[in-house]
């Protein structure tokens, strides 16, 4: 009996193994695959000059990626500060039904398809103000980014010794002193890792800016207006039959990946989860 469990738990470990690497060589491939079409793409033009029609030399995607990062700060504007306080609510207040219904909504709208939300931020936004806008991107790219923030704030609160807050209501401090004081900065890292999460989870998404941002071939910064974002020009040029704009595609997808792949290492290196016990 003996010799069988051990030959399973070897069978498991081997199994665990070769589905992790499998899993690893995907994205390898994927990763590397992408950098071999788009590297040739990234040049001073495509960071520093905006799309030029097709034939004429020297396209970029400036105000993409000025959009884009547009976008991202209006969305984290709305979502991180929203996200936060209520995951300090669930944490340390939320008790009984609303709090279960917090979480639960939270939860499902994790799995919501993007493509949903940016119909409702249609109907919501775009529809009452009668045209496009980043604003109304913003708007969609928050409720995305609301229940990464909301949830990973709750475990990053959770995980505060309670024996601190204790102390300091011991001392005489008001309830909510002492959690936005002493709580909450011993649970920064965490907070901040899932405001981190939230953003690299958005920075690729298009099929909500279809219908919110819509894009722009020129450059624009009114958030009241169409605007450019570097996930509609991967779409749109991908989808083209011009081999210029297709290696603009790649060069987008590439500069997306990497944006993703900081963010990630970003908030695994500078904010462990050991930095908020």
């Amino acid at each position: 009996m003996l010799a069988l469990r051990q030959w399973w738990n070897g069978f498991m470990l081997v199994l665990a193994w070769l589905c992790a690497g499998l899993a690893a060589a995907t994205l390898a491939i994927i990763v590397f695959y992408v950098i071999q079409r788009g590297a040739p793409a990234l040049n001073g033009h495509f960071f520093l000059s905006v799309p030029t029609p097709v034939g004429v030399p020297g396209g970029g995607v400036a105000n993409a990626l000025i959009g884009s990062v547009e976008i991202i700060v209006m969305a984290s504007l709305i979502a991180i500060p929203i996200g936060v306080m209520a995951g300090i609510y669930l944490a340390l207040l939320g008790k009984g039904r609303l709090a279960d219904a917090v979480r639960f909504f939270s939860d499902v709208l994790t799995g919501v398809p993007s493509i949903a939300i940016g119909i409702f931020a249609y109907t919501v936004v775009v529809v009452p103000q009668k045209h496009f806008s980043a604003n109304s991107a913003g708007v969609a790219l928050a409720v995305i980014m609301l229940p990464i923030i909301v949830r990973t704030t709750e475990e990053a609160v959770r995980l505060v010794n309670p024996a601190i807050r204790e102390g300091a209501l011991a001392l005489g401090i008001e309830s909510w002193k002492a959690i936005l004081l002493v709580t909450v900065p011993c649970a920064r890292a965490g907070i901040v890792t899932g405001a981190l999460l939230g953003v690299a989870r958005v920075a690729g998404e298009s099929a909500p800016l279809l219908f919110t941002a819509f894009g722009n071939p020129v450059w624009s910064t009114n958030p009241n207006s169409p605007i450019a974002a570097l996930p509609l020009i991967v779409f749109q040029y991908a989808n083209s039959p011009y081999a210029e704009w297709q290696q603009i595609a790649w060069g987008g997808a590439l500069a997306l990946i990497v944006l993703v792949f900081v963010l990630n290492i970003t908030a695994r290196v500078l904010f462990p989860a050991k930095g908020y016990r």
